[in-house]
Parts: structure tokens; sequence; C-alpha cells
């Protein structure tokens, strides 16, 4: 039985050994496993966890860094659960104030779900925006775009790494050179030989992720999810910021349905950096 002690119980790095206890602990909260998203958080940001003296996780989370290394521009936190046995006993509350104390600094960014917001609302975390979750099989128009798609290539990679950082903002090099083992497709958009746009879509349960998505425009991000989609037999899921009115109306026209809103907070920032208008959604709400 859980008592008021496991509030007091350490606060310890995970690694990859630690995969097998996040996901069950993303099963014990409602959540699908995920492990594959799992794994790919663990090994690209710092994990953190409390151990439960009778096996599994009390809690856990995920903060990946953006930026130099001894320096980060930018840290996004994701996967943030308490064992259902430990809820409503401020346990998450130590884990996020432990997060922030350890990150000094660096501003700071979480997609939070209308049960998160709160804590992270006292925890002084300002709602910077929102994004719309998604989710269905998309259904091919008629006359879709002109523009070409094509799998990106080892050579493409300069070039992609590039784009990326002017648009997010931040260097997350080690984010992006995942990718290609990550994702199942990895696709891009040329124009007079420059790349204007790059999207991924990776295999989480049954279905798959639309992330990142970035474009230099609406059509070119049409064009990448329709050539992403059009390589899968799976359900697409992505979650896009509702600034892109249009990207999101096109998409719902195309089978995918409304699932759910996040919001977008800030800690130490008034709004993220990078340019919102090329960037449509990221790789996972996970990891910002």
């Amino acid at each position: 039985m859980p008592t008021s002690s496991s509030t007091a119980l350490p606060i310890r790095r995970l690694t990859l050994r630690d995969l097998t206890a996040c996901a069950d602990l993303s099963e014990d909260r409602g959540w699908p496993r995920e492990e594959h998203k799992w794994g790919f958080l663990l090994a690209a940001g710092k994990g953190y966890g409390i151990d439960d003296p009778g096996g599994g996780l009390v809690s856990a989370c995920v903060v990946t860094e953006y930026g130099p290394q001894d320096r980060p521009d930018l840290g996004a936190i994701g996967m943030v659960l308490v064992a259902e046995r430990h809820a409503r006993q401020g346990v998450g509350r130590r884990l996020m104030r432990h997060i922030v104390s350890a990150m000094g600094t660096t501003p700071l960014t979480l997609h939070a779900t209308p049960y998160g917001r709160p804590l992270y609302e006292e925890l002084g975390f300002k709602v910077t925006g929102r994004a719309e979750m998604l989710c269905g099989r998309f259904t091919p128009g008629e006359r879709e775009s002109e523009m070409v798609t094509r799998a990106a290539t080892a050579e493409d990679l300069t070039a992609i790494l590039r784009l990326d950082a002017e648009v997010f903002g931040a260097d997350r090099t080690h984010i992006v050179t995942r990718l290609p083992a990550f994702a199942d497709q990895l696709r891009v958009v040329e124009e007079s030989g420059r790349i204007i746009g790059y999207a991924a879509a990776w295999p989480n349960m049954d279905t798959h992720v639309v992330g990142p998505l970035i474009a230099r425009d609406t059509q070119t991000a049409k064009a990448l999810v329709s050539s992403l989609a059009a390589h899968t037999d799976r359900p697409l899921r992505t979650d896009i910021d509702v600034r892109h009115e249009e990207l999101l109306a096109w998409a719902k026209d195309h089978g995918l349905a409304p699932i759910a809103f996040n919001a977008v907070m800030t800690y130490g920032i008034a709004e993220l950096p990078g340019d919102w208008k090329r960037r449509f959604a990221p790789v996972t709400v996970a990891a910002g």
C-alpha cells in the first residue's frame, strides 16, 4: 500500500534499461505502452524517475534538451506520469520541481493535458499556444498537390539539419539524426535543388505518427502528409499547431478526426523560438 513516504523516495536518472518499467507505468495509467517512443526519448533525452520499493516506478518523465550540450537553449518536458497507486500524493509536483531546479536558467516547454495544466501553472508555466491532436485514415482527394516528394537520403541530412535548426530555433541534431532509424518514412520536398520541407512518419502502436512536419508553407505541408499517407496502410496521428487553420481543415476533410487539445506551455520564455509558420507538427508532443 502506498504511504506518504512515497514523496520522500529518491529521484534518479533513468536509462534505456528502464524502458520496460516506463512502458509498464504508461499502461498503469491507461496509456498505450509506446515502447518505441519511450526508447527514442530515453536515448535522445534525460529520463528522471522514482523507484517503487515494491517494484516498478512510482513516477517518470523525460527532458529533451536542444542547443549546445553545456548550455541548452531549450528543454522540453514530456511523458510525465505517476502510478495510479501513488496519485494525488504530491509525487508529480515533487518530480517537476526537481526538473525545474535541475534545468536552472534553461527555458522550458511542455504540452499539457487539461488534467496536468493546473500543476504546471502552479509551478510557473504559462500557456503560449495550443495543438490539436488528429487521428484517422487519410483519404486522398481527387486533385491533390502536384508537388513532388521523395524519400530522404543520407546526402540530404546536412540540408535537413540546416532547415530544421532555422525553423525550430535551436539545434536538435541528436533528434533529427535518429529519425532514419526511428521512423518508417522520412520524406522531403525540393524546389530548385533546395529542400523546402521534410516530414517523418514513425510507428506508434497501430498508427503512424506524422512528425516532425517542417514546411515552407501549407501547400508543402499538405504534399508531405499526402505522400506519407500514400506509403502506409495504418491510420495517421499528428498534433498540429492550431494557428495552422488551413492545414487542420484540410486534414479533417481528408479523414483525420479531432481527438484532443493540448496547451503548449513555456517557462522562462514568453514564446517558443523559431518560425512557427513553418513548424506544423512536433516529432512528438513529449519532445516539444
